[in-house]
């Protein structure tokens, strides 16, 4: 001021969890947390870290996270099946936190839609989910619908996974979604007085409805009558499906409100790799970017790497969903069919060609 007065944030507690340090710090007033952001790679920089995080923790305060190695950054090998124990729901294991714990995806009682580039992973995420819930696919506890837009390029590695699947985004997946509309609204008036959300006593198996490119539905199809059948299906099956036990795990590259105009009614979101900063806040929710949700930062190198948000719960969570690979894939179909794994072919090389 004209007094020549300085004011300087204040530093406040500091932590370090080994792979990062985390600095609170009070701002000082009139400012706010975009400035910081514009400084954070400066930030770094003189802080020896390879990243900062700028998180809004209340109004005046923020927690600076110096990120100094990545404990992320190796694939992370699918567990052992013989070791798990049964399926919860509620809690399927499909990966790791940076911080070490178990990534649990809730799966009853919500949607969750899954966005990010080409390449960004987002086939790590529906295998590892199909992959937790093998036992009670097995068993008939949990059935699989699949809609691959893509000529089955995702699904079609393993179809035998599913209890009916579509390769393509007309008349056939069309026909699926109204028909699992139907059944939503067939449990909901059995279980009218009975009960209010769906349980394995019902004896109707829980279903898990896959669309690997969400926007090939209920936007890209080019046959209007068509399209306005899937979006309708689609919003009964995400607006009442949740309580009768049917769960839609929808994967998206193009995470604008025109392509899925009832996003909002998937309550668990995922981020991989997005191309703007602005995309995440499309994805996660408003603010969420402010918390050190930097989904559009995620590496090439890292797929699989994602950023999520539960309604509910204030904090967005960064993770790493399971490697698959193709033998992973045979394992599991041999698992859930009871055959004899087939092995992927391994590549050779033909005049130093790989073929």
């Amino acid at each position: 001021d004209k007094r020549g007065k300085e004011y300087r944030p204040r530093l406040g507690r500091v932590r370090s969890d080994g792979w990062r340090d985390r600095v609170r710090v009070r701002m000082v007033k009139g400012q706010a947390p975009e400035q910081w952001e514009l400084h954070a790679s400066g930030l770094a920089h003189s802080f020896h870290a390879h990243s900062c995080r700028v998180r809004v923790l209340k109004p005046g305060r923020l927690e600076l996270d110096f990120v100094h190695s990545d404990p992320l950054a190796a694939p992370i090998a699918l567990p052992d099946r013989a070791k798990e124990s049964a399926v919860d729901l509620k809690r399927v294991v499909i990966g790791r936190t940076e911080s070490g714990r178990p990534w649990r995806l809730r799966l009853l009682g919500t949607h969750v839609l899954n966005v990010g580039v080409s390449g960004a992973g987002k086939g790590s995420l529906l295998w590892s989910v199909i992959n937790a819930l093998a036992p009670a696919i097995k068993s008939g506890a949990v059935r699989l619908y699949g809609i691959d837009p893509k000529g089955g390029m995702e699904l079609g590695q393993a179809p035998e996974l599913f209890h009916r699947v579509v390769f393509d985004n007309g008349e056939k997946a069309v026909t699926m979604l109204e028909d699992i509309a139907t059944e939503v609204k067939r449990r909901a008036e059995s279980y009218r007085g009975l009960r209010r959300t769906w349980t394995a006593e019902t004896g109707d198996p829980f279903l898990l409805l896959v669309i690997d490119e969400l926007a090939d539905v209920v936007a890209y199809q080019t046959d209007k009558g068509l399209r306005e059948r899937a979006a309708r299906a689609l919003q009964a099956i995400t607006s009442q499906g949740r309580a009768p036990g049917v769960c839609v795990l929808g994967l998206l590259q193009d995470p604008r409100k025109e392509i899925v105009p009832f996003r909002h009614l998937f309550s668990t979101r995922v981020a991989m790799r997005l191309d703007e900063p602005a995309q995440v806040d499309m994805v996660l929710g408003d603010g969420v970017r402010q918390r050190g949700a930097a989904a559009h930062e995620i590496s090439e190198h890292v797929p699989g790497v994602a950023w999520i948000k539960e309604d509910g719960k204030r904090e967005p969570v960064r993770a790493r969903a399971f490697h698959v690979t193709d033998d992973d894939l045979a394992a599991l179909v041999a698992y859930v069919t009871d055959r004899t794994p087939v092995p992927a072919p391994v590549p050779f090389v033909v005049e130093g060609a790989t073929a």
